[in-house]
């Protein structure tokens, strides 16, 4: 393992904690930002969809301009446009200047996520065994950051710009710094911990991607992303409106979401190298169902945030775990398959938050709890879609096919 493929694991994971931070500043301020703005209850939903539906488009344009720009250089100059935009977004006054931050972060953000997770799965082939929880741990410890600046925002009253502003300075030029150490992908190594293998009748090496078969990941993505998003667009309110807490305290359930969504991820590697990625998925989801529960029963605040506790530990590895098996499923088209697997990211935040909210207004919110908890539960008809070959050797342990080695995700 070179040097190279070090700093660029590094630098990918920098990258991944730098988003963690800017959206975890972003979602646990949606109160504060509702208030500043003016915005009612009733066009909250339509601003909290405006910014996946122009995400979408971002990762559509994405899966284009990779043909011609590598991965990495579309994530070096998306994510100084996305933390600018969550800079906007504190600075603005009126609902106008709202809406125009809003979009480019949605459509920056598009862009970010599907180039990150492109290079995360093409490193992983080159590592030849699982790393790709750990880049999103480093995502959830971003989000943790993020999260506790909010906390302490709210608690002092900042504006927020000002909550804002030293996060974009410190971090912005240390992405732009980190970014010289991005590694688009390489050759897979031979031997003993080579690259992932692909599931038996999938598509071969240079082909294109064919979304029957893509279609499962897709499904589980929209599913794990319906729930995540009710975690960070509602758990603020529902902690505040239905369970009573203060406006402080209405910051910490997605902070405790974040960290048990680090140790799940950071522990999540482990797991797949020795059980195999479809029973960590299996247990994943049972865990998260029990979380959604948890939070739609919850008497008070306390045992609410017991839930988040649990969501944190069971949807912690699904979304990793699906773009890694999109990767597997198309070796010589990644790029593409991840594009298009990213967009179902947004599909889930498009369904869950107006979702959640039209059933809370509707019906109540506990009942609208109930309804991402069955969508998980779901997701185990379809955990078969990420065993590999070597899981059918009866472990974790991947096992390398010469035929797939020196496939890198951008043919480099």
């Amino acid at each position: 393992m070179t040097d190279v493929l070090r700093r660029g694991r590094a630098s990918l994971a920098f990258s991944f904690f730098t988003q963690g931070a800017t959206f975890a500043l972003l979602v646990t301020r949606i109160p504060a930002i509702q208030d500043r703005y003016g915005v009612s209850d009733a066009l909250l939903p339509v601003f909290l969809a405006a910014v996946p539906i122009l995400a979408g488009v971002g990762s559509v344009t994405t899966e284009q301009l990779v043909k011609r720009i590598r991965p990495s250089r579309l994530l070096r100059w998306s994510q100084p446009v996305v933390m600018l935009a969550l800079l906007g977004v504190g600075a603005g006054g009126h609902l106008a200047e709202l809406a125009v931050a809003l979009g480019v972060f949605g459509l920056a953000v598009g862009a970010l996520d599907a180039s990150m997770n492109m290079l995360g799965v093409s490193l992983q082939r080159t590592y030849g065994r699982s790393i790709m929880l750990s880049f999103h741990a480093a995502y959830s410890l971003g989000g943790i950051l993020g999260a506790s600046l909010a906390w302490v925002g709210a608690h002092w009253h900042l504006a927020l710009w000002v909550s804002y502003l030293p996060v974009v300075a410190v971090l912005l030029p240390a992405a732009l710094v980190g970014s010289r150490w991005y590694v688009d992908g390489g050759p897979a190594p031979v031997g003993d911990g080579g690259p992932a293998p692909v599931e038996d009748g999938a598509a071969a090496g240079g082909g294109g991607v064919v979304f029957k078969l893509l279609l499962p990941l897709c499904l589980v993505m929209t599913f794990a992303y319906i729930g995540d998003s009710t975690v960070s667009n509602w758990s603020a309110k529902y902690l505040k409106d239905v369970l009573g807490s203060s406006e402080q305290l209405a910051t910490v359930p997605y902070n405790v979401y974040m960290v048990t969504t680090l140790v799940g991820r950071a522990i999540g590697d482990f797991g797949v190298r020795r059980f195999g990625a479809a029973t960590v998925v299996r247990l994943g989801a049972l865990v998260a169902a029990v979380g959604f529960a948890v939070v739609a029963v919850a008497p008070g605040a306390w045992v609410g945030m017991g839930g988040f506790t649990l969501l944190g530990l069971g949807l912690c590895v699904l979304v990793p775990q699906t773009f890694a098996a999109a990767g597997r499923l198309f070796p010589g088209a990644s790029d593409a398959a991840i594009a298009r697997l990213n967009i179902f990211n947004y599909v889930g935040f498009l369904i869950g938050s107006p979702l959640v909210g039209a059933l809370g207004d509707a019906w109540s919110y506990r009942g609208a709890m109930l309804v991402p908890m069955v969508l998980v539960l779901v997701t185990l008809g379809y955990a078969r879609s990420f065993a590999t070959s070597s899981d059918r050797y009866g472990g974790g342990h991947e096992r390398p096919r010469t035929a797939d080695v020196g496939r890198g995700s951008n043919g480099l």
